[in-house]
């Protein structure tokens, strides 16, 4: 009865104030703006900017050292896309790429790790848009021809356009380029079942859900090669086109080295190939260990039927532990099949999830 009455001579809680303050959103905005001044807007905001029923096109560059060139390359794709935003990335450049990028009217942002790809990672992940048109920002490319790209974007319903280099063997290629890229054109053709007249080309347009489902795992110049793996493990809609291709403007030299590109590039093939067709890379390696131990093992086996004996010994061994490690790759292999497979299901489920804004726009 005492606690009855004590708790009645409590005074009562003050009720919680649900009517507080609203926050205002410009001036919080304003705010980050003022303490971060380096981030950009965000998507939703960018696209509330926008004007409504237009195709939002973005100019990608990645740049290294191309201060005699960048300013004539922006000028000229500004001249072909006037509404499209032109943004340069300067990959660790040492010259005045940034700045004369600059003083022509881009965005200009840096990417301090050297490397075509993580310039590529950094240009998806950090301009947003409807169409990406990525070129190089050594003047060989037609910026002119950029309107064809976004419009096999657009109106083809295309995720990938490429512009294949017109007489690049003849016009801007060393002996040692041009053998190189017919021979991997080939390879890539044979490896990964889809047949591009130039997988090299920097020159290429992108819908948005390519580029936002894109894993872009590179860090060099064979990024090129992972695009257009990536296309043809998910089957994406893609066209090529040939494009004038010209040579560098003089005083501007090459990066590219024929025997050490090769090399990555090779290298980057036989990454890819494991990851996206593990039985076929441990097959091949599977039956040349099986082939091995079967040519070594026939004249044994020859003597011990005549004989009863076995005379080598080590090479009996060897037979043996090669058939093993051949037994061990056909295994590894079906496995890994079937997480890639398995893996491609997942990527294919989180390119469809990604809004296609040109797609809802043009297509209907």
């Amino acid at each position: 009865m005492a606690a009855d009455q004590n708790a009645r001579s409590l005074p009562a809680a003050p009720a919680p104030n649900h009517a507080a303050t609203p926050i205002d959103a410009a001036h919080l905005t304003a705010a980050l703006r003022s303490a971060f001044p380096h981030l950009e807007l965000e998507a939703g905001e960018r696209r509330a900017q926008a004007p409504a029923g237009d195709t939002r096109v973005a100019v990608i560059l990645p740049c290294y050292n191309e201060g005699r060139t960048i300013a004539g390359v922006v000028a000229d794709f500004r001249a072909a896309l006037p509404d499209a935003r032109i943004c340069v990335f300067d990959n660790a450049s040492t010259d005045d790429t940034s700045d004369r990028a600059r003083l022509a009217g881009a965005e200009v942002y840096r990417e301090p790790r050297p490397g075509k790809g993580n310039v590529v990672r950094r240009m998806f992940a950090g301009v947003d848009a409807d169409v990406y048109v990525m070129a190089d920002g050594d003047g060989t490319y037609d910026a002119a021809s950029a309107p064809k790209l976004v419009a096999m974007i657009v109106e083809d319903r295309l995720d990938m356009a490429i512009g294949a280099r017109q007489n690049v063997h003849q016009d801007a290629h060393r002996t040692g380029h041009a053998f190189g890229n017919r021979l991997f054109n080939k390879l890539y053709a044979a490896l990964f079942g889809a047949e591009y007249g130039d997988i090299f080309s920097g020159y290429r347009a992108f819908s948005r859900r390519f580029v936002k489902s894109f894993p872009a795992l590179s860090s060099g110049f064979e990024i090129e090669t992972e695009l257009s793996v990536h296309a043809s493990q998910l089957k994406l809609p893609t066209a090529e086109i040939v494009l004038p291709y010209g040579k560098r403007p003089e005083g501007s030299s090459s990066k590219l080295r024929s025997v050490r590109d090769g090399a990555r590039i090779l290298g980057m093939f036989m990454f890819l190939l494991k990851e996206t067709r593990p039985a076929l890379f441990f097959g091949a390696m599977a039956g040349a260990c099986s082939l091995v131990s079967l040519v070594l093992a026939l004249p044994l086996v020859e003597t011990y039927f005549q004989t009863g004996l076995v005379p080598r010994m080590p090479t009996a061994i060897l037979c043996t532990g090669l058939m093993l490690v051949a037994c061990l790759m056909t295994t590894c292999g079906l496995i890994l099949d079937s997480l890639a497979r398995s893996r491609t299901e997942q990527k294919r489920i989180l390119y469809l999830a990604v809004s296609n804004l040109a797609g809802r726009r043009k297509w209907g």
